[in-house]
């Protein structure tokens, strides 16, 4: 496809093409092709899986046939836990997704597919397509449960098309709703359209994006600047990775949109470094976009300029605030500052700038093109649209789910994922990262909004979920996490600082029993729980950013849901779930010991 045809697909899509045009389009899209259609998932999730060597599995076995395919990367479907995915299409058939493809399982796998043949294992469903014979006996992907109760805006393309492809992009309707943006909209009027859907900011606080669009676009300035929040600081969490890998032009489309409704011709994504596939995408991405001239100077002579630059973080949690991203973007060590002044009247290099993350960005184009309104359909009246949750801990299936706001925990977790292992009950929910709330199992049904969460003192952070089930020592998790958010702090306020190291002092000494226990040291451990309850008072009043007054939650929340297991911890000094092993106690069994000694050099615990 050449340049004009694609500049004419992205300003009028496929209503005013002549059927050749069409043609070429279909074959875009891949909805018609020629030849096979391998594509297998290289994002980081199937890298780590062993999909490069499955991608060279895949070579051998075509050149040592003569067999000329297309082979393609895709993004991940957001079945984490079931990589390598691989999926084949053929001719005039539609496309199968299959399971945990590794190298060896390759040639079996590709001599049943060209011989019309579905194998019994590691098959995920088909894409069933207009104009593609389906696969007989294997079911598609809207009738499996994990697909079925999603309602997918955001991740509809990740895992099916190409993220190095602009053409496939444009034809699936890429790139229709910036230039609808600059060529009927004024800056104000897309501010107005984004207030009016209702949509807030997916990274924890729920602000409404254009009213934070607004106030940038109203503080006069001659620099205006757009920063895209891709650090993704919280462990466990794989949303906005997973996007920019899967799809990483819609990505661009956003910003570009966000960028012109602030009046901004600057835009940044600023990265966390170790994001090595997400960036290698996004740069293929800007580089065919200035190609093409969809980014630059004078857009398609719309009198729109708009640079977007990627800046590498170093990985920090704090640095996901958005006061000390904008500190490390400005090449400072990242640390909060206190707010007012707020970035969006006084940010990056002292300019009005606004930060909206990954996920909120990436909504925008379906907003333009389809409307407020119907953006308003779907979700709460509050809280329109949809949440991307990554779901991980002692599941079967570990991913991503995007689903309505307002979508309960108990379908997320047993009806979308299937729930805990056989043999095993589910304890709790831990959502929000490590400075996130644990969830008792009362409170499943709960509508995951905003103000919902809030009103059980509960924050969505950005939307991981940790699933905990009756072998994992509640207690034990937390300490983790404050150890974690000590290790993190930008130890500029004191709260923050002596606060965590505080906590996970008072937490480690629940979880294990000193050499010499004396009769007294009960009741110093329970003076120290009585402590955790005033410092975490002390620190969500006094620190000066989101992580010193989140810090506490963990805790907080499991005192209150929880205080049972801490009580168990601090007077029988037993561990629950029997995790906690410096609780433990070592004798020996007089009666059965022989005096050999082997025991003691080959005890792992050195007992």
């Amino acid at each position: 496809a050449d340049r004009e045809y694609l500049l004419k697909l992205a300003q009028h899509g496929r209503s005013e093409l002549n059927p050749d045009e069409l043609h070429l389009a279909e074959l875009l899209r891949k909805h018609r092709i020629t030849k096979p259609l391998v594509m297998v998932n290289s994002s980081t999730s199937g890298i780590v899986a062993g999909a490069m060597l499955t991608w060279e599995a895949i070579e051998q076995y075509t050149a040592d046939r003569a067999i000329d395919i297309d082979l393609a990367e895709t993004g991940s479907i957001g079945l984490s836990s079931e990589d390598p995915v691989v999926s084949i299409q053929l001719p005039g058939r539609t496309r199968i997704f299959f399971s945990r493809i590794t190298a060896e399982k390759v040639p079996s796998l590709l001599d049943d597919l060209f011989h019309q043949v579905v194998p019994d294992q590691h098959v995920i469903g088909q894409l069933r397509r207009e104009g593609q014979e389906p696969w007989k006996g294997v079911p598609s992907l809207n009738e499996i449960p994990y697909f079925a109760l999603q309602k997918r805006i955001v991740m509809e393309s990740c895992g099916i098309i190409d993220p190095f492809s602009l053409e496939e992009y444009i034809a699936e309707g890429g790139y229709a709703a910036f230039l609808k943006t600059i060529r009927s909209y004024t800056f104000s009027e897309v501010c107005d359209l984004v207030i009016e859907s209702g949509l807030r900011g997916r990274s924890g606080g729920g602000f409404p994006t254009g009213e934070k669009w607004k106030a940038a676009f109203q503080t006069p300035s001659d620099q205006k600047f757009l920063v895209c929040n891709a650090e993704e600081s919280d462990p466990g969490a794989f949303m906005d990775r997973t996007l920019m890998e899967g799809n990483p032009f819609q990505l661009l489309e956003g910003i570009a949109i966000a960028a012109y409704a602030i009046g901004s011709n600057r835009a940044y994504i600023y990265i966390r470094s170790e994001y090595r596939d997400a960036i290698r995408r996004i740069y293929s991405a800007i580089r065919k976009l200035r190609e093409l001239g969809l980014l630059g100077d004078n857009i398609l002579d719309s009198g729109y300029n708009l640079q977007i630059s990627l800046r590498k973080g170093p990985g920090a949690f704090v640095c996901g605030e958005e006061t000390a991203l904008i500190a490390s973007l400005e090449g400072r060590r990242g640390m909060p500052s206190s707010k007012p002044p707020y970035p969006s009247t006084s940010g990056y290099l002292g300019r009005p700038t606004v930060v909206n993350n990954v996920e909120t960005l990436a909504n925008l184009p379906r907003i333009i093109s389809h409307g407020p309104d119907w953006f308003k359909e779907i979700g709460t009246a509050d809280c329109p649209g949809t949440k991307i949750f990554s779901i991980s801990g002692r599941l079967p299936l570990a991913g991503l789910v995007e689903v309505p706001m307002g979508t309960s925990f108990d379908t997320i977790v047993n009806k979308i994922m299937g729930g805990v292992g056989k043999g095993r009950e589910l304890k709790a929910l831990h959502v929000g990262g490590p400075s996130g709330c644990m969830l008792p199992l009362e409170m499943l049904d709960l509508p995951v909004t905003y103000e919902s969460l809030k009103e059980k003192g509960l924050i969505m952070g950005s939307g991981g979920v940790l699933v905990i089930d009756d072998r994992t020592c509640v207690v034990n998790m937390v300490r983790y996490f404050m150890e974690y958010m000590h290790k993190q702090s930008c130890g500029k306020c004191i709260p923050c600082r002596e606060g965590t190291r505080r906590m996970a002092e008072i937490l480690g000494s629940i979880t294990r029993k000193p050499a010499d226990e004396e009769g007294h040291t009960t009741l110093e451990r329970f003076k120290g729980v009585m402590q955790l309850e005033t410092l975490a008072e002390v620190m969500k009043d006094t620190s000066l950013c989101g992580l010193g007054q989140n810090a506490p939650n963990p805790v907080v929340s499991t005192l209150k849901h929880f205080r049972n297991e801490y009580e168990e911890h601090i007077f029988d000094r037993r561990c629950p779930s029997n995790s906690c092993t410096e609780l433990r106690s070592w004798f020996i069994e007089v009666d059965m010991c022989t005096g050999c000694s082997i025991c003691a050099k080959r005890c792992p615990a050195e007992a």
